[in-house]
């Protein structure tokens, strides 16, 4: 009988695929990559033309071993690594470091982990996709370059072992740029005007909002909204026109790794690390009772909307069964265009629709099934009709303005009986029937209300993955191991869901702005990964793409090299007299930001938190305002006398008081703004507010 080897990347796979194939089948786990790059040498021969130099992966040997001792035994080997780049990369690595006869080795892929899949797949070997291990390589390459060169030079500007990444650092450059815009943020005043009227024959009064006449107008401050509130007195009510029409809310398309990243983050509150790592438990597959071990979900890694024909027409079938024939959809809705997809393999889906989460929900942990849920509520209500809302619009006169208020209320839920967003939830207006054209309407109260403009949000994951998509940065596989990088290294911080720059994040973005300006471009970066994709295709050679990456790079790190030599970082000496032998204490950079050391180190170890003054004084009780960080290093302005006094700012306070209200004021950019919202005073900073 002949002997078949096949070899997947987990061994949690192992489990599920064995029970699937015959007792001729043998199934290793090679537990992802078995070569890679020496971690002690830069592993790219540049002289030779850029070869890399491939090593076995330390503590990897012995796996190899067994692998190659099964390999020997077989007549045939599949290799049955992910159905991705980084995938055809492990399965060549495999067929290299095994080192059997070519003819034997056979690739197989399947989008998901069903014996169905695995056996379709048995059916249909192919060979290595050569392209697609030129774009891993590639990639890997790049990557390799910008951390092997530019993280020397961290270390040496910062003082410490930091790392640049080519992704990672335009990542860091996207969330200092938001910083950026926050802290230059001017909030701008403006009014709202809402108006409650009495309707014959209703209990509840029918709230409306101010418009203006023809046009809409905006109330920017008090005296506009009191020169509106003196036209409005005296004035009658009456309904100008009623109208009445349909909207329809189209489904959503099914999961591809970024949505499905976003939504866990708004949704189920996920981090984008913990999103992947549940998803690939759910792909790898799961012991549900009564079915043993069995993926639930296909391949999670992937920036396609496509589905399966057997899985769209099974879906179909299942909503007409157990919804009705009226909620399935006949319409494909398409991505819209100028969308980068790879369109490798299908979006996220169940295995089998008819697997529903409540099912299997005792097979499941708690998080497991809350994403099952997620993804299989998404992928039905792809394949359903629009949802179908029956509005109406109403125009209130008074003189010359116009007050409107608008309601809908669903008339066909269609999707929505599986799936709901946030902003689906959101209940409307309900409006009286018995509204028409020329009804008058008696005014119960007018309410005015200021408001100031907000600065845009700061980047959550779910936010930040968006951009990175939308910019052509990063890829599937990439989104969450960039973001986890740069929070593990400290460069930003995430508090609640918001991700905040660290003091330490600053300096890496600055020094990676002045001296590799074209390593942060996100337009440069986003061309990389569109020459990657060309690899991919077979259109470009990977070499060329190093080749032309390279020179300009040591180009760069040359320069940089040189004015970095120039650059004296002595350890600032304070006016801090250490506790324990007296000597004046100098500032030291930690893996936190600076911190407060003793020069007689080692003798001496003492240390001490670092503030530094700003030469203000507090608002509250008079002593210094100093410079802070919270303990995810996000930096703030604060009483030294704390706990004592509480003052606090994220913003930086100014010597100058609000000459309109008293309260101190703030630098936003290159304008002082009262720290008081409701003041709303700006003036322009001068070179006299900085001497200050």
């Amino acid at each position: 009988m002949a002997k078949y080897l096949v070899i997947v990347e987990s061994p949690a796979k192992v489990k599920t695929i064995k029970k699937f194939l015959g007792a001729n089948y043998e199934v290793e786990a090679s537990n992802g990559h078995v070569r890679d790059f020496p971690k002690s040498q830069f592993g790219i021969d540049v002289d030779n033309d850029f070869e890399p130099k491939y090593i076995t992966i330390r503590g990897k040997g012995e796996l190899l071993a067994k692998l190659r001792k099964a390999a020997k035994k077989a007549d045939k080997i599949y290799l049955a690594t992910d159905p991705d780049r980084e995938g055809e990369a492990i399965s060549w690595h495999l067929s290299q470091a095994l080192k059997e006869d070519p003819k034997k080795m056979h690739r197989i892929t399947f989008n998901e982990i069903t014996k169905t899949a695995v056996k379709d797949s048995l059916k249909h070997p192919r060979e290595l996709n050569l392209n697609l291990v030129d774009a891993q390589q590639a990639r890997r390459m790049l990557d390799r370059m910008v951390g092997y060169t530019i993280s020397p030079l961290l270390w040496v500007k910062v003082k410490r072992g930091l790392s640049a990444g080519r992704v990672q650092s335009v990542a860091l450059r996207i969330i200092c740029d938001r910083e950026d815009e926050i802290n230059s943020f001017i909030p701008e005043e403006y009014w709202s005007l809402d108006g409650d009227f009495i309707v014959n024959g209703e209990k509840k009064p029918l709230e409306a909002r101010f418009y203006g006449t023809d046009k809409r107008m905006e109330i920017h401050n008090k005296q506009e909204m009191d020169q509106v509130l003196k036209a409005l007195e005296g004035q009658e009510y009456e309904i100008s026109e009623v109208k009445k029409g349909e909207r329809t809310k189209n489904a959503p398309l099914p999961f591809t790794t970024s949505t499905l990243q976003q939504e866990a983050a708004k949704t189920l509150n996920f981090s984008t690390q913990k999103t992947m790592r549940l998803a690939q438990q759910l792909y790898e597959g799961v012991d549900i009772k009564g079915s043993g071990t069995v993926g639930v979900i296909t391949y999670l890694r992937t920036d396609s909307t496509r589905i399966s024909e057997e899985a769209d027409s099974a879906a179909r079938a299942y909503i007409g069964d157990n919804y009705g024939e009226q909620y399935v959809s006949h319409f494909e809705k398409a991505v819209k265009k100028g969308q980068k997809i790879q369109d490798a393999h299908e979006a996220i889906r169940p295995t089998d629709i008819s697997r529903t989460p409540q099912m299997i929900k005792d097979s499941l942990s708690r998080d497991q099934f809350r994403l099952y849920q997620l993804i299989w509520k998404r992928f039905a209500a792809s394949r359903m009709a629009a949802a179908k809302y029956e509005t109406t619009s109403v125009k209130i006169r008074a003189g010359e303005y116009t007050f409107t208020v608008a309601a809908s209320k669903v008339a066909f839920d269609g999707f929505m009986c599986v799936y709901t967003q946030e902003d689906d939830e959101k209940k409307g207006n309900v409006l009286s029937q018995s509204l028409e054209k020329g009804m008058k309407l008696s005014l119960k109260e007018l309410k005015p209300q200021q408001h100031f403009t907000q600065p845009p949000a700061h980047y959550t994951e779910a936010s930040l993955v968006k951009t990175m998509e939308e910019l052509g940065i990063g890829r599937p596989s990439t989104y969450a191991p960039t973001i986890t990088t740069i929070i593990s290294r400290r460069y930003v911080s995430k508090e609640q869901k918001n991700l905040y720059v660290t003091e330490l994040g600053e300096v890496v973005n600055n020094i990676m702005k002045q001296a590799f300006p074209s390593i942060v471009d996100v337009n440069f970066t986003a061309t990389m990964e569109g020459l990657l994709d060309c690899v991919e295709a077979g259109t470009v050679q990977w070499k060329t793409v190093v080749r032309n990456f390279y020179p300009d790079l040591k180009a760069d790190v040359d320069a940089a090299q040189k004015e970095l030599e120039k650059v004296d970082i002595q350890d600032e000496v304070t006016d801090v007299i250490c506790d324990n032998c007296g000597r004046h204490m100098v500032i030291k950079y930690g893996p936190h930001g600076r911190f407060l050391a003793c020069p007689g180190f080692p003798e001496c170890r003492n240390t001490k938190p670092y503030y530094e003054k700003i030469g203000v004084q507090c608002p509250k009780c008079g002593g210094e305002v100093v410079l802070k960080k919270t303990k995810k290093g996000r930096k703030y302005y604060g009483c030294e006398n704390n706990p004592e006094c509480d003052f606090m700012s994220w913003q930086k306070p100014s010597k100058k008081k609000c000459p309109k209200c008293g309260n101190y004021m703030v630098e936003k950019g290159n304008k002082l703004v009262c720290s008081q919202e409701t003041c709303g005073y700006v003036e322009q900073k001068t070179t006299d507010d900085e001497d200050k």
